[in-house]
């Protein structure tokens, strides 16, 4: 399509001289611009993808896909409910669960804390959980007095495995002088890290049989998580699980409880690929602005192409070679700088905290504990096309003005 004369023409107009340093200049700048550009946009995706994984990941890993609760907030015999739901075609498993708020003493220190009872087959089969003990041993995890706690909030109440945690419950007893609170001792037994600050930070494990007791619920539980195979098409299984139970049940799945919150993910992640598609838009316009300089700099060097034979189709091949070349530098550099930036994100944040002494990405404001990155190989072929395709058309009516310029009155302004 492109000979090789229209090459090395492109080539040497290409190449900067004293007297086109201005324009070269522009080139240069339309070139970093789209290589800063393409290469934002892959890494901006990519975090944004690597959260919406990850906090997908830890939120499913902790909380059931499907809840089955009533109106009363106590479920009754809970075990044959149980056996039914688990034969439902696509469920994995069927977990009672009591839950109940609580505040957490121990030594002077206090927080509040989510208490989680479940029994101890139902705890070590979450790899969630079970993968990441960093002290202690799930073994010990079971009587009336054992606890597991999230390590952030073990630190913040000095507590190690061994040590005896407080737990208070604002449904105390009712006496003669007011309600008084519940309180009971705990061993902790073990903590656990998932990475994930609100429930390292929050959340108490205990066995099902003294949560019962503890919160006073008798034979009952607060609720029943379920997991499926599919959580991210619920309807079907939802359908089915809700033919099982009867008509005092109700299902909540998980993405009616965090549905704002991935909704307003996916309306970021679609605000900032606007706005940094700008970047990649402005770079293109500085090419067309440059080629445009070129040409009116090459009036003469493209009067004598034409005379000696040049056709225009062959000028304007030449000034679309040398647009299209910025263009697609840009996007290679660009797409290697990203790839490499979202591939070693986590590096390079810890290393830039070491030399600035500051938290760039602080748990307790960003949920997660380590900066996550997600490349997808389709947006990044979007990226790629988008920046190719913005590059190639600023380059079309440069190069049409050029092969429309007339020989004469170019040399005659000459």
């Amino acid at each position: 399509m492109f000979s090789a004369v229209e090459w090395m023409i492109a080539w040497r107009y290409m190449r900067a001289r004293r007297a086109e340093g201005f324009i070269s200049v522009i080139a240069g700048f339309s070139l970093m611009g789209i290589a800063l550009g393409v290469a934002t946009l892959i890494i901006v995706l990519s975090v944004m993808n690597g959260f919406r994984i990850e906090l997908l990941d830890r939120i499913l890993g902790l909380n059931g896909h499907i809840a089955v609760i009533t109106s009363t907030g106590t479920v009754a015999n809970y075990n044959p409910l149980a056996e039914r739901v688990r034969v439902v075609d696509g469920v994995l498993s069927v977990t009672p669960l009591v839950e109940g708020q609580i505040l957490a003493t121990n030594g002077g220190r206090s927080a509040g804390a989510v208490v989680r009872g479940l029994t101890s087959e139902d705890l070590t089969s979450r790899p969630s959980i079970a993968d990441n003990i960093r002290l202690g041993s799930l073994a010990n995890f079971k009587g009336n007095d054992a606890i597991v706690l999230g390590s952030r909030l073990a630190r913040s109440l000095g507590a190690i495995p061994g040590d005896k945690v407080t737990l208070v419950s604002p449904k105390g007893t009712v006496t003669a002088f007011g309600t008084v609170p519940r309180l009971q001792a705990y061993t902790v037994v073990a903590t656990f890290e998932v990475g994930m600050f609100e429930f390292d930070s929050s959340f108490i494990f205990m066995p099902l049989e003294a949560a019962q007791k503890y919160f006073r619920m008798g034979d009952t539980v607060s609720q029943l998580e379920i997991f499926v195979k599919d959580p991210d098409n619920l309807l079907r299984q939802r359908t089915a699980i809700g033919a099982a139970l009867d008509a005092e049940h109700r299902l909540f799945d998980w993405q009616q409880s965090n549905r704002s919150f991935f909704n307003a993910l996916q309306v970021e992640r679609n605000v900032m690929f606007l706005i940094l598609t700008l970047i990649i838009l402005v770079a293109a316009f500085n090419i067309i602005s440059s080629l445009i300089m070129l040409v009116k700099d090459k009036g003469s060097a493209i009067a004598i192409l034409r005379t000696v034979g040049a056709s225009r189709g062959t000028i304007m091949r030449i000034f679309f070679i040398v647009g299209t070349s910025i263009g697609v530098v840009g996007t290679a550099s660009g797409t290697i700088l990203g790839l490499l930036f979202a591939h070693n994100i986590e590096s390079l944040r810890r290393a830039i905290e070491s030399l600035t002494g500051n938290d760039l990405f602080a748990a307790e404001i960003y949920f997660l504990s380590q900066l996550p990155a997600e490349v997808d190989t389709g947006e990044v072929i979007m990226v790629v096309c988008m920046a190719l395709g913005l590059s190639i058309l600023a380059t079309l009516y440069p190069s049409w003005r050029a092969s429309r310029l007339d020989p004469v009155e170019a040399l005659r302004n000459e």
